[in-house]
């Protein structure tokens, strides 16, 4: 199948024609949440337009660890519904939704971490290997948690403290790219209909519609009808709606050549200090880089809409804790990059504390008739979406059933489908079944990387303006790839981008 592309030129179109026609539903916001909405809306045979200020996937979205996990967190903390709930929707996305953008990954947790941490850390990842009987898929997707000797564990990480006498391996679903989970969401929504508009900022909502402002073409502001609107806006919430309650948390991580650590093929798991449900985790990505994450600091006052950063102390607490078992210590000169995102904690679903704030999420209307949806966590997006639509579907009279948990997202196959592909590895891993349409549109120069050493193609570049709404350098730095995050390799792709851009230009 081909898909349909989103470009300038379909935004343009799109946005006129929902303007002077209306839709059913508005979606404000295009991260996860809002995407995934627009998709279970769209295919439910609703008329949905979403808006998003920037880029789709420009806030939080895109500053998340890149797992697609079970919940033994929540395990900790007691909340059994809210971890088998993230185990039905890890299921869920890796076998039918998007089984190309996740991969297993094992994590180690090192001998290194102390009895007790190795022990606590069997008993909770067997109390989730049990969370998954029952569930469609839940058992088959993942293998179960086990003890690995010395050799096993220095196999898997080799960059193992010296004194490291195995562990515990448990598993979980690494998200190759975050963003791409966004934009294929909001790509699959496109091929039911939705307007996927982004460079449109909703300036005030009510239960009729909304105030927009175009900021491509900088007109007079524009008015659109809808007969249901949704806030899903997350951190910023509050700037549509009144009475959301947030307390933002920052988590941060840190980018590090993977060579540092023997190039891992698992992630390292180490406890935080006199904590026994937070762990500093080292994940490795397919281009060569690992993260080194996360923490969860309380952030307050007024959000920006700037990116956020990592402050020293958070840096220096992922380097010690991870440093404890590495046997060549991390120092802040091996640091390439940096990324931090924020959370949209809900306030008053737990006592203290932005680490024991519980990540499910909340659905409110607001006295002007406007859906917000707050709170909650990646995994749980297809989740949080059927129950927002559900309860959009209830007020239009049109209650129809979700058809999201066995839609698959463009680019979906299963595992030997993918296998089979005549393509790079690379290339199939960010796009699926659409990797041979990558590289063929890229021109001659198409399979060249963009940096040297990053697997990243012009290729890419070039799909990503024709295809995938990118229409500025940061689209494509920062969101369809992620040559961004490390300083230097961005500098080094940006006339790269800037002529990738010209070529379209002056098409």
């Amino acid at each position: 199948m081909r898909w349909p592309s989103l470009d300038a030129a379909r935004r343009a179109r799109e946005l006129e024609s929902a303007v002077r026609t209306g839709v059913d539903l508005l979606v404000v916001g295009g991260g996860v949440t809002g995407a995934g909405i627009a998709l279970d809306a769209a295919s439910r045979g609703l008329r949905v337009a979403l808006v998003e200020r920037g880029d789709l996937a420009q806030g939080t979205s895109r500053w998340s660890s890149k797992l697609v996990h079970g919940g033994l967190r929540y395990l900790a903390h007691g909340e059994l519904g809210l971890a088998r709930a993230s185990a039905r929707e890890r299921a869920i996305l890796m076998t039918r939704t998007a089984p190309h953008l996740i991969r297993p990954l094992p994590f180690l947790i090192p001998s290194t971490a102390g009895r007790a941490a190795v022990t606590l850390g069997r008993l909770g990842t067997g109390a989730g290997d049990l969370l998954r009987v029952g569930l469609p898929g839940g058992t088959a997707s993942l293998p179960r948690a086990r003890h690995v000797d010395e050799h096993r564990a220095r196999q898997i990480v080799p960059g193992l403290h010296a004194a490291a006498r195995g562990g515990v391996v448990f598993w979980d679903g690494q998200l190759i790219d975050d963003a791409r989970l966004v934009l294929g969401l909001a790509r699959t929504a496109a091929v039911y209909g939705a307007s996927i508009l982004t460079r449109v900022e909703a300036t005030a909502v009510g239960a009729d519609g909304a105030e927009l402002v175009d900021r491509l073409a900088l007109s007079s502001p524009l008015s659109i009808s809808a007969r249901a609107v949704v806030n899903a806006t997350g951190v910023w919430a509050g700037e549509l709606a009144n009475g959301v309650s947030l307390r933002p948390s920052r988590g941060s991580h840190l980018v590090v050549a993977s060579a540092l650590l023997g190039a891992p093929r698992a992630a390292l798991t180490v406890p935080l200090a006199g904590s026994t449900s937070r762990y500093v985790f080292a994940l490795p990505q397919l281009d060569g880089r690992t993260y080194l994450g996360i923490t969860d600091e309380p952030v307050e006052g007024p959000v920006g809409q700037e990116d956020p950063r990592p402050v020293t102390t958070e840096v220096e607490v992922l380097l010690e804790t991870i440093n404890t078992a590495l046997d060549r210590p991390l120092t802040r000169a091996d640091v390439d990059g940096s990324f931090a995102g924020l959370r949209p904690l809900v306030a008053g679903l737990t006592s203290s504390g932005s680490a024991d704030l519980s990540r499910r999420h909340l659905i409110s209307r607001d006295s002007a008739g406007v859906l917000t949806i707050t709170g909650g966590k990646l995994t749980t997006y297809r989740a949080m979406a059927e129950e927002a639509v559900d309860l959009v579907g209830s007020h239009l009279g049109a209650p129809a059933r979700c058809r999201t948990r066995g839609l698959p997202l463009i680019g979906a196959a299963a595992a030997d489908r993918l296998d089979a592909l005549d393509a790079t590895p690379w290339l199939v891993a960010r796009y699926g079944t659409e990797a041979r349409r990558v590289a063929g549109e890229g021109g001659p120069d198409g399979m060249q990387q963009v940096v040297p050493g990053l697997p990243v193609t012009i290729a890419e570049l070039r799909y990503a303006v024709r295809h995938e709404l990118a229409m500025t350098v940061d689209d494509l730095l920062d969101r369809r790839t992620r040559i961004g995050l490390v300083p230097r390799d961005r500098s080094a792709a940006l006339p790269v981008a800037e002529q990738v851009l010209g070529e379209f230009s002056t098409a």
